[in-house]
Order: structure tokens, then sequence, then C-alpha cells
């Protein structure tokens, strides 16, 4: 059986795979119109978010039996079309948990402190004292989505004696209270966070979520973090809030089209951005192409679905 890798992975990922017993193509950097040629004698396929997987492809990959996303988002893959086909679709929900929630928080503290405008300036030659920070200490945080990098958002906000609101229709008010959130829903978080994160997949339904309406129900002052998925915050309503002051500052690691064409909106001083690198830790990319190879070796020799993201129960013959 073979394993189409269409992206740069870790070379142990190969190794785990070729030890299992499965043949490996590795082309890193394919075209889709490339992988299209020969794709049709592929049994699964590990990605990472540098190829899309097209209806086109999938058509192609008479073999394919299953896609997995090496990583948590799975927007490059057109789930619905590898569903009609019978084509399981996994992500690999734990390997960048740490990564990402990281990443928030590293952007949640140069959100709230003037760490990189006094560097700036000391830099320069300038000796300014008076950059006045907020801290974070009594704020509340809003959290959209409380799966596993918004858990351990949670988790470090709590320890800073934030107060810490939860929207996510997966998880209960129980479930909330256990890890010391308060269950909570958009429009209460719009009204009353200081801080809000988005920890959310892109879908037909979280597309533009946030627009020019949103902001207006939101706190004067607000920051906006997201190292979720772009598009989810509408680019060009974030920037009119920022212009208007009525968000105080926003920190995006994700863009809705990448590299980003909103270069008015990151160009602003009160915006921190950074090129998607959220889940770009050496630990975090050896781990999720370990899960996916691991996935991979569960479903073809075991017929074991871990993580599916479509709706497909078992392989397809």
């Amino acid at each position: 059986m073979k394993v189409l890798i269409p992206d740069k992975i870790n070379a142990k990922v190969i190794e785990i795979l070729q030890k299992a017993g499965l043949e490996v193509d590795s082309k890193p950097g394919i075209s889709v119109e490339d992988c299209i040629k020969i794709v049709d004698e592929v049994d699964a396929m590990i990605v990472r978010s540098g190829i899309k997987v097209t209806p086109e492809m999938l058509t192609a990959a008479k073999k394919l039996k299953l896609v997995v996303r090496a990583g948590v988002g799975y927007d490059n893959i057109d789930t619905e079309a590898a569903a009609k086909l019978g084509i399981v679709v996994e992500n690999t929900p734990f390997g960048n948990t740490n990564a990402a929630a990281e990443h928030t928080l590293a952007l949640m503290f140069l959100l709230s402190k003037k760490i990189l405008p006094g560097q700036a300036e000391l830099k320069a030659g300038a000796w300014n004292r008076k950059l006045e920070a907020t801290e974070l200490k009594g704020k509340t945080l809003g959290l959209v989505g409380l799966g596993n990098v918004g858990k351990k958002v949670a988790k470090v906000a709590l320890a800073l004696e934030m107060t810490v609101l939860g929207a996510d229709p997966f998880v209960d008010a129980e479930g909330m209270k256990a890890l010391g959130v308060h269950k909570s829903d958009l429009e209460e978080i719009l009204a009353k966070a200081d801080y809000i994160s988005f920890h959310l997949p892109l879908t037909k339904e979280t597309r533009d979520m946030i627009g020019a309406a949103e902001f207006a129900k939101m706190k004067d002052g607000v920051r906006i973090l997201n190292v979720a998925r772009g598009g989810v915050i509408n680019e060009d309503a974030l920037e009119e809030a920022i212009k208007s002051g009525k968000v105080a500052g926003a920190a995006l690691d994700v863009y809705s089209q990448e590299p980003p064409a909103c270069r008015t909106l990151i160009e602003l001083d009160q915006v921190i951005c950074t090129p998607h690198q959220g889940a770009s830790t050496k630990e975090a990319q050896i781990n999720v192409g370990i899960d996916a190879a691991n996935q991979v070796i569960a479903a073809l020799f075991h017929g074991k679905i871990e993580a599916c993201v479509n709706g497909v129960a078992k392989l397809r013959s």
C-alpha cells in the first residue's frame, strides 16, 4: 500500500510508515495539477497546509481511502467531496495543542505589555520609560471555542487570575465548571470580555462570524486574538474597529488569504502579526507528523478510524 505526502514533513514520519511496510511517495512542494497525475495508485495521504486537496484530486484517487491532516485545521481539504466518495478525512488534534496555546498566550502578553514598542524605541536610541502597559490580572478573557487549545489557554489565564468565559456548544456547563470557566455564549463574550480569543475551525457557519455588528457590541478597548483560522474575523471590519478606537489592539497569526492581502490592517501600529506560525515549533512539527503516521497505520492495517472530521465511519474497499 502506498502513502503520498505532498508536503514537507519530518523524516521520522517516513521512517515510521516504511517500518510498518508501507510504500511512501514523498513529494514536498508538488502542485495540485501534478498531484492529480500521480494520485490514482495511492491508498492514503498525509498533508499539511501546503497543498489543497480538491474534488478533482479526490476523484482521481481511485484507491484513496484516507487523508490525514498533520495538524488541527483541515480547511485545505474538501471534506464534503471526500465524504461523497467515501474517503475518510482525519486531523491530528493533539500534536500541536501546546504550541498553539503558547503562541496565543505570548500574543496576549504582547498585546498587554509595551514590549515591542519599547524595544523598537530603545534600539532606535530613545529612552522612554513612560510607555504604559496593562495587566492581565482581573481582566475577562472570552474564549470562542474551548477545544484542546482553548482549554490550555484557559488554564494559564486562570492562573493569571483572569476571569474566563467560554463559548462552545460541545462543552456543557459541568465541563466548563470543572475547568474553572464560566459557560457563556458569543453575545455575552462580546459584551463582557476585555480580551477575545478564537479557537475554532473555519466553516460555512464560522466564516465572517465577527463583523461590524459584532464589533459594535464589544467593550471599548477590547483586544482581539486569532491563532485559529483566518476568515473567522472579517478583516475589513476589524480594521475599521481599530481605527475607530473600539478595538485597542489585535494579534493575528492567521488570515483569510495567506500570505495576507490585508496590508492596511497588519500595518496598523495596534496590530501584532505573525506568519501563521502558531504550530511552528520543532516539537509540534514532529508530534503532528508522528500522530498522522500512526493514524494511517491504524486505519490501513486495522481499519481503525481516529479523529475523523467528515463523518465517514469506515474505509472504502
